[in-house]
């Protein structure tokens, strides 16, 4: 049984010119041309800080997906703390507000939009926690 043996150097790479060699994990360069494509998701969440003012961190975003004979949509149950007097403002303002305030989110009908969960706690630190649940039905 004979061996061969390739003469190909298999270390030629490290020799080669940088300009030529692809590095798959450099960061893609920036092009204001294309940006990603904001989900329904996204736009639920945009929503709502701006119903608060611009305030609040989220905690958590759960969204799942529903359908009856009749009509298809997604659940998203968000939470939201704001931490500070003013951040605190912004929460209670999304409190009073949500359930009349008109989403224009495109290609939903937002059905039900309601607070089911409040914590409020008092201190040097006044920090206020909503869990808001938002009930969408695609349109079409």
């Amino acid at each position: 049984m004979m061996l061969t043996t390739s003469l190909r150097d298999p270390f030629a790479h490290i020799f080669a010119d940088f300009d030529q060699i692809e590095i798959k994990s450099a960061p893609a360069p920036a092009s204001p041309a294309f940006r990603a494509r904001r989900s329904t998701a996204d736009r639920v969440r945009t929503a709502l800080k701006s119903i608060a003012g611009g305030h609040g961190a989220l905690l958590s975003h759960d969204e799942k997906a529903w359908a009856s004979i009749t009509f298809s949509g997604t659940r998203h149950e968000v939470r939201l703390e704001f931490c500070g007097a003013e951040a605190v403002v912004g929460g209670e303002e999304l409190i009073e507000r949500l359930p009349d305030h008109e989403f224009s989110i495109p290609g939903q009908l937002v059905a039900d939009a309601t607070i089911t969960k409040v914590d409020h706690r008092f201190g040097a630190m006044e920090r206020l926690e909503v869990t808001a649940v938002l009930l969408l039905l695609e349109e079409g």
